[in-house]
């Protein structure tokens, strides 16, 4: 079967232009955060699956950190677990620790692994308590009204906070041409299980590993101004700047400040990207319009 002289032309046009971009990336570490929207169709994720199989055909390393909020919360309702939230993190208790294990180091993280390597891949499932791939101490939260006179500490369980990554490991596995796919629990001191944020942990793996490109899939178009337009290239002065003038706030100031301060830390730019898009990663990293919102050091002009 042979192509229509305009459907040829066209499919010519997109490996074209995609060819810089390879060049560019090849050799290149990216981190993706994977989750929430972007796993809940199956055209998603195969779509997913293969943007990451073919980025790592012709060169890229990506590494893939994954979460599962969802699942883990349907799986408390039907073992009849309440569950509840603190600031936007699940309150961890142990009962729920053991199902958060599960879900996210059982369940989602081989389903993740299976969906690539069916299409070709080398995937390999772990988490932070594989050769203490990362290493956690509990999240202290703590919350002041104008009544107190001291600020109040909120027990939230086994809920952690990234405090190192074991970067061998995840480069002998990249090295190797396998795709490490990382499930957000990381390992205290004493082998305790912390249940950590996955852009989190997406941001700390991104400066650790000083990746091209940390790139955060969420369900939305991007980071908005007060007009509901999406904004583009932000510089981390920008950024700031927005944060400061109540443009970014609630929900969002989590991811901001995860993509902030990954840039900050040495990894060339962070992205926040709508995964509900098909093939969302491979329209980024590929083509000259691009998606979402970049932040980048560049300086302002």
């Amino acid at each position: 079967m042979t192509l229509e002289r305009e459907a040829a032309a066209n499919t010519a046009k997109v490996l074209s232009e995609a060819l810089p971009y390879i060049r560019r990336y090849v050799g290149k570490t990216l981190v993706i955060k994977y989750g929430g929207n972007a796993m809940e169709s199956d055209e998603l994720k195969t779509g997913f699956a293969r943007d990451i199989v073919l980025m790592k055909a012709v060169g890229i390393n990506p590494v893939v950190v994954h979460g599962g909020g969802p699942q883990i919360g349907e799986l408390l309702r039907r073992l009849s677990i309440e569950s509840h939230f603190i600031d936007g993190m699940r309150v961890t208790d142990a009962q729920t620790m053991d199902v958060v294990e599960m879900v996210l180091g059982g369940q989602v993280n081989k389903d993740i692994v299976n969906l690539i390597n069916r299409h070709g891949g080398s995937a390999i499932g772990l988490t932070g308590k594989d050769a203490e791939l990362i290493r956690a101490k509990k999240l202290t939260v703590t919350r002041k009204t104008p009544e107190m006179t001291q600020p109040e500490i909120i027990d939230i369980g086994q809920v952690g906070e990234v405090i190192g990554i074991n970067t061998d490991l995840l480069n002998l596995l990249v090295k190797s041409d396998f795709i490490p796919v990382i499930a957000p629990i990381g390992v205290g001191a004493n082998g305790e299980s912390y249940n950590i944020n996955a852009d989190l942990v997406a941001g700390k793996v991104a400066e650790a590993l000083q990746a091209e490109k940390l790139m955060l899939l969420t369900n939305i178009a991007g980071l908005m101004d007060k007009e509901g337009k999406v904004l583009t290239g932000l510089s981390t002065q920008q950024v700031d700047e927005l944060i400061a003038d109540g443009t970014i706030y609630g929900g969002m100031l989590p991811k901001i400040g995860c993509a902030l301060g990954a840039v900050q830390g040495g990894v060339g730019s962070a992205l926040i990207l709508d995964g509900r898009v098909p093939n969302a990663v491979l329209l980024e990293i590929f083509t000259d319009t691009g998606m979402g919102t970049l932040i980048s050091n560049r300086k302002r002009p």
